[in-house]
């Protein structure tokens, strides 16, 4: 499909005006006079194509790939990663926690020594496989061998089942903490796999864990973010994207859950499909988001506000209207077959308002608060539901204007929600952390506007000596 929006020209957004008005170069003078210039009609360009993408990279003083080269930068955030990972063994009750501190401490502090002893043009590249290896792969696969796993894991695995076998994925009375499903009815497919190769041999219990399935939409989503947000094709993106699985945030979140890696990979796709006008893949995305968390629903509004301020009312319609239709489609049995068992399961259960009370306990404020009984419970959801009309008015004030800018609002909302909830982990904040660094990593800048079109050069007029005939 070839769109008619050239270079040159302003977006017929919402809130950027309906006018397509040439941008006109500094200096240029208007023509004194109506009609054609004199040197005859200008060549007609051809029309972008859709995914084309006619704004350069920007030098930007604060990037971050150029931060991230730095020595005492690699060297740094491999210490902060080690005392991260050797708190778990010390302060956690979990034991599987425990283990990957355990085992990803070493790991990272082998990862700075070489950060700070190779040549520097290929120091970062080993310590990055060294850290992926010690804090991700090693602990996962110790782990999914001897089948042990967060309680999240198990409810995914048990929700498929439960699909198979009755047409339901959740319990109808719950009677113990692991007995309520607090997800949508889209992430069980990521428990199929057990389902379909159980668990008899050693390759079919690393196979089946949700866990590899978790870590691999989510590696597959940054990859195509990436992808439609960098300029150019020069960089590959692996080395970021071993870094950010590497990091504490992620690499515990893989090793143990993994449970929120999924909604992390489509929501920033969601904000990169949608700068990039593929109106019907972004809803088709959404409406995946929106199938597996209810917390992931913000991120609609904001891909659709983005899609509108960029290319205008019917694209944004488009989306809103993919997504919002397929995600319907899939709560819709849910809805009508079990309504009360989704409503306390999916929204009651995480806001602390069941019997049983969700084991999230990070001392985050929102934690705090509602440790002082229902006042302080009711606080928490006053200013939790405060916090978020603020973001919403902000988001409808100023819409956004690139993937970094829709990314960042998420972000932000998202982040206000965690921490004012009257439950909630400190593994959460990595959805707004990555929404707020992968983007970056992939535009390549640091700043959440978007670059200008290049102006067009003036015309220079034809010389008489120029249109003379030679001799």
């Amino acid at each position: 499909m070839v769109s008619t929006r050239t270079p040159g020209t302003s977006p017929r957004g919402r809130f950027t005006g309906r006018a397509r008005t040439p941008a006109q170069p500094l200096g240029a003078e208007p023509p004194s006079r109506p009609g054609p210039p004199s040197g005859g009609p200008l060549p007609r360009p051809f029309p972008r194509q859709r995914g084309e993408s006619t704004f350069p990279p920007t030098p930007d003083r604060w990037n971050p790939a150029r931060l991230a080269s730095l020595r005492w930068v690699q060297l740094t955030g491999c210490l902060i990663a080690a005392g991260w990972a050797a708190a778990f063994p010390l302060v956690s009750d979990l034991a599987n926690q425990r283990l990957w501190g355990l085992v990803a401490a070493p790991a990272y502090l082998l990862a700075g020594l070489l950060c700070l002893t190779l040549p520097r043009r290929f120091a970062a590249e080993a310590a990055a496989v060294v850290a992926l290896l010690g804090a991700v792969l090693a602990p996962l696969g110790l782990l999914a061998v001897n089948g042990r796993h967060q309680s999240e894991v198990m409810v995914v695995e048990r929700s498929a089942h439960l699909l198979l076998t009755s047409g339901d994925v959740y319990l109808p009375h719950p009677v113990v903490v692991t007995d309520y499903n607090p997800y949508l009815p889209a992430m069980s497919l990521f428990g199929l796999p057990r389902q379909l190769l159980g668990s008899s041999t050693a390759f079919a219990r690393v196979a089946g864990d949700a866990r590899i399935w978790f870590a691999l939409t989510f590696v597959v989503c940054l990859l195509a973010a990436w992808r439609l947000l960098r300029p150019t094709r020069h960089r590959a993106p692996l080395l970021p994207l071993a870094v950010l699985t590497a990091s504490p945030l992620i690499a515990l979140a893989l090793a143990v859950g993994g449970v929120d890696l999924p909604l992390i990979g489509v929501c920033c796709l969601a904000m990169a499909l949608a700068e990039r006008d593929r109106t019907v893949a972004a809803g088709l995305v959404l409406a995946l988001a929106c199938s597996l968390k209810w917390t992931a629903w913000p991120a609609l509004p904001v891909a659709v506000l983005l899609l509108w301020r960029l290319y205008g009312r019917r694209p944004a319609v488009r989306t809103a209207l993919i997504g919002v239709g397929v995600s319907a489609a899939v709560l819709l049995p849910s809805v009508l077959t079990q309504p009360t068992a989704l409503r306390d399961q999916v929204v009651r259960f995480p806001l602390g308002m069941t019997a049983i009370r969700t084991p999230a306990g990070s001392p985050l404020p929102g934690k705090v608060l509602a440790g002082f009984g229902p006042t302080g419970h009711t606080v928490s959801l006053a200013l939790m539901t405060l916090a978020l009309i603020g973001v919403a008015i902000w988001l409808v004030a100023r819409p956004p204007v690139s993937a970094i800018a829709a990314a960042d609002l998420l972000a932000a909302g998202l982040a206000i929600a965690f921490t004012l909830a009257p439950a909630g982990r400190f593994g959460y904040l990595a959805l707004p952390a990555v929404l707020m660094i992968w983007p970056r990593l992939a535009a390549g800048r640091w700043s959440s506007s978007r670059p200008l079109p290049p102006r067009p050069a003036p015309e220079t007029p034809e010389t008489p000596e120029a249109v003379l005939p030679r001799r």
